[in-house]
């Protein structure tokens, strides 16, 4: 256990990272991802509550991709959705979290691949953190990048950070 308080986000990392079984380029994108989700809800001022729950479910966004890859063959997102949500709520259990917060990471889980019906800024904040991150990975376009921007990113930092990284002129 990290330190003594069992409801640490680092707790949830380290667990994680076993979680994981070595599969670095996993636990290098959820900590990606959990950087700039991170990064993101402070610049925005999120509630702490809030902070937490953002940062917790940016830990466990791809919980999945493993079972997806020896299930299906693949971690399309549909499935990652659909098989995260049990493996996030079993994940949680040991955790001393409240159960609206555990429910609330399961469900953003459970949608980070759902770009309509963002109803929260922890769930916005995900979504900006996850493709920030993805988009480096997967090489995406210019023009992708471009209209993501315009059309689903919508906290200042995550826009800034998308200019700086992706759009800017160098």
């Amino acid at each position: 256990m990290c330190g003594n308080n069992e409801t640490g986000t680092a707790e949830i990392i380290r667990r994680m990272v076993d979680y994981s079984e070595g599969n670095l380029h996993d636990i290098n994108h959820f900590m990606k991802v959990y950087g700039f989700a991170r990064t993101i809800g402070l610049c925005e001022n999120l509630p702490e509550r809030d902070q937490k729950t953002v940062e917790i479910a940016a830990v466990l966004h791809d919980i999945a991709c493993p079972l997806c890859r020896r299930k299906y063959g693949n971690t399309n997102g549909k499935h990652q959705e659909e098989e995260g949500i049990l493996l996030a709520r079993e994940f949680l259990k040991p955790f001393q979290l409240p159960e609206e917060m555990k429910e609330r990471v399961v469900w953003l889980v459970g949608h980070h691949h759902t770009l309509t019906g963002i109803d929260g800024a922890d769930y916005q904040i995900l979504i900006e953190a996850d493709y920030l991150v993805n988009a480096d990975e997967s090489g995406y376009s210019r023009e992708n990048i471009r209209k993501m921007c315009e059309k689903v990113f919508r906290t200042g930092t995550g826009r800034a950070l998308l200019h700086s990284m992706y759009l800017s002129q160098k």
